[in-house]
């Protein structure tokens, strides 16, 4: 239902030389994080004592029972190198809330089993409710030590985030008190006016366990010595809506008949120029007086020094002219073009989990400064739309929309679903199909010899089952 698809080598099939390391490709061993590590002497065995729930999961696709902190992203990286910088990870998503009283009460918004999609509806106080499920990718850079740590814990985070809103989500309208105390009569009014609906506590819910799951890398990391950072795409179907979060440069599409919605916006430096540039407007010291925030529209040399040359600011959306000074020689807070635009002439992405050890080359400046963990949502209401069976929504890592642009995949995608209604493994094929087309290959939609070298990871989702769920079947 969900297709994900690696290119694996075949026995005897030369591999591809590796690459040299380097600052974006230094070899970094994965240590297993403090949180799943334990005395027990089991290998990979943790302590009981800090198991969130000890209880096995069961991976639908092999039929036999993983350790607890393998969790969702064991379905996905059962079959995925753990040197790969990226990562995947899918599963139910489980939401519960005790409340201890008089006598215990149990709010589910969904069952607690990870299993495949789709998924039976389950009871919320009595009313049917519906499931929930998660989708996410995560793309390593400088290693891929924080692209694991995410896949085995941002869906954790986000768990634990909506448990503490759980009363919210249930109710008609979101209370201003969860305690159910009402101090203002006029309480529910206000709720009204902010327009405060139950899909903004979900949307909360994502930038908050984004937030926490930044810090648990943080402090993974630091505890074993390694370094790193990764982007991160996230999907959620829950209570009839698809929630799409991204901090990076992924993207998530709605491919329809006759539609394409982009469903996220890719974050880089040359995208977030003005918050960039106006965090080192407000804190000058960030740039230790080796870099400029001005962008020119090439880097400066010392010819241009007195003339007059186009330039923009943190202030400005335009361009206008200045007269070159000695401090404009400096390298730019954002260099490059395109792609190719790097911050602090080191970082491709402006937003991430991760990196907080990492510092530009031969200085002490840190990046971290200047990158955020909140990704940006966007929510689709399933059930609003005429579903067709042949609707998915494409996530892909980079790799992918390097070489293909949102009209190229749409096409791919068109050309593919509805000559094989009858293949229960279509979309798994469609993901594949989607990898070949980054090949070069003859039949490829790309342009001649244009390849995508980078690792690409692909989700296929089926919209049409969804929305079935969303309307109660």
């Amino acid at each position: 239902s969900a297709g994900w698809f690696r290119r694996r080598f075949l026995p005897g099939e030369p591999l591809p030389a590796p690459r040299p390391p380097g600052p974006r490709a230094s070899p970094v061993l994965y240590r297993r994080p403090r949180f799943l590590r334990g005395s027990s002497s089991s290998p990979g065995a943790a302590d009981a004592s800090r198991r969130p729930d000890s209880r096995p999961v069961r991976s639908p696709a092999r039929g036999r029972k993983l350790p607890w902190n393998a969790g969702y992203a064991e379905i996905i990286n059962a079959e995925k190198s753990e040197f790969n910088e990226d990562q995947a990870a899918c599963g139910k998503l489980c939401i519960r809330r005790c409340e201890f009283g008089a006598e215990e009460e149990w709010l589910t918004l969904c069952p607690e089993e990870v299993s495949s999609y789709p998924a039976a509806p389950c009871w919320v106080r009595g009313q049917l409710g519906k499931s929930g499920h998660y989708w996410a990718l995560f793309d390593g850079h400088g290693g891929p030590a924080a692209a694991i740590l995410a896949a085995n814990t941002l869906h954790s985070c986000l768990r634990r985030q909506l448990e503490a809103v759980v009363e919210g989500l249930v109710a008609t309208q979101p209370p201003m008190h969860l305690n159910g105390r009402c101090i203002c009569s006029s309480d529910p009014q206000f709720v009204e006016e902010k327009g405060i609906r139950a899909e903004d506590l979900v949307v909360g819910a994502l930038e908050s366990a984004f937030q926490e799951c930044d810090e648990v890398i943080g402090r993974e990391l630091e505890a074993s010595g390694q370094v790193g950072g990764c982007t991160a795409l996230v999907a959620v179907s829950l209570q009839g809506k698809l929630y799409v979060a991204n901090a990076g440069d992924s993207r998530a599409i709605l491919v329809r008949r006759d539609e394409i919605r982009p469903l996220s916006f890719e974050f880089t430096p040359e995208t977030e120029r003005q918050r960039i540039q106006q965090l080192a407007f407000v804190y000058p010291e960030l740039l230790a007086g080796e870099f400029t925030r001005l962008e020119f529209p090439r880097r400066l040399k010392g010819d241009d020094l007195g003339q007059k040359v186009l330039f923009r600011d943190h202030h400005m959306s335009g361009w206008s002219y200045k007269r070159v000074e000695k401090s404009d020689l400096k390298y730019p807070l954002i260099h490059g073009q395109g792609r190719q635009a790097r911050l602090l002439g080191t970082l491709a992405v402006s937003r991430g989990l991760g990196d907080h050890q990492l510092r530009v080359l031969d200085t002490n400046i840190q990046l971290k400064p200047f990158l955020l963990s909140v990704p940006q949502v966007t929510v689709l209401d399933v059930g609003q739309l005429e579903l067709q069976e042949d609707d998915v929504v494409v996530m892909a890592t980079d790799g992918l929309w390097d070489v293909l642009s949102n009209e190229q995949v749409a096409w791919l995608v068109r050309s593919f679903l509805p000559g094989n209604q009858e293949d229960p493994y279509r979309f798994l094929k469609l993901a594949q199909m989607l990898i070949h087309s980054t090949q070069g290959k003859e039949d490829s939609p790309t342009e001649e010899g244009q390849v995508s070298y980078d690792d690409v990871s692909v989700f296929v989702i089926p919209l049409h089952s969804q929305g079935q769920e969303s309307n109660g079947h």
